[in-house]
């Protein structure tokens, strides 16, 4: 890490440094961030490696984080500083608040693609738009 260090904008020096610690007692403020970096990595893979659409590895990742921040919340592992998790809401009333997210069309058009990175990228070098 240290090597790589000068190329992640400054993310090892935070870490390694005591300010890490100045908003919280519990540091980072992630509960139990070991665990929760594995759901989101295998999510990402699920979606990447097309065996689940971006969708469902959000909804599933929702759950799982779901279930570990109440596991932590109903031990109390972390003092005041661990998760409250407030009752489930339906999608409409957080579709409904200011700010939110619009929600889905059901008549989407032009339907979303997905570009390969790849051709993103060539596109951009010869200055192209797609």
């Amino acid at each position: 890490m240290t090597e790589i260090a000068p190329k992640l904008g400054g993310l090892v020096e935070f870490y390694r440094s005591p300010v890490r610690t100045a908003w919280t007692p519990t540091g980072s403020n992630v509960p139990d961030y070991p665990k929760l970096a594995q759901l989101w990595w295998a999510n990402v893979a699920n979606t990447v490696s097309g065996e689940v659409t971006p969708q469902l590895a959000m909804d599933s990742l929702a759950n799982e984080q779901d279930k570990v921040l109440e596991r932590l919340e109903r031990h109390g592992v972390l003092g005041e500083c661990g998760p409250k998790l407030n009752e489930e809401t339906d999608a409409t009333y957080w579709l409904g608040q200011p700010g939110s997210p619009k929600p889905r069309l059901n008549d989407e058009k032009p339907r979303g693609q997905t570009v390969p990175y790849d051709d993103l990228i060539k596109a951009w070098r010869e200055g192209r738009a797609r």
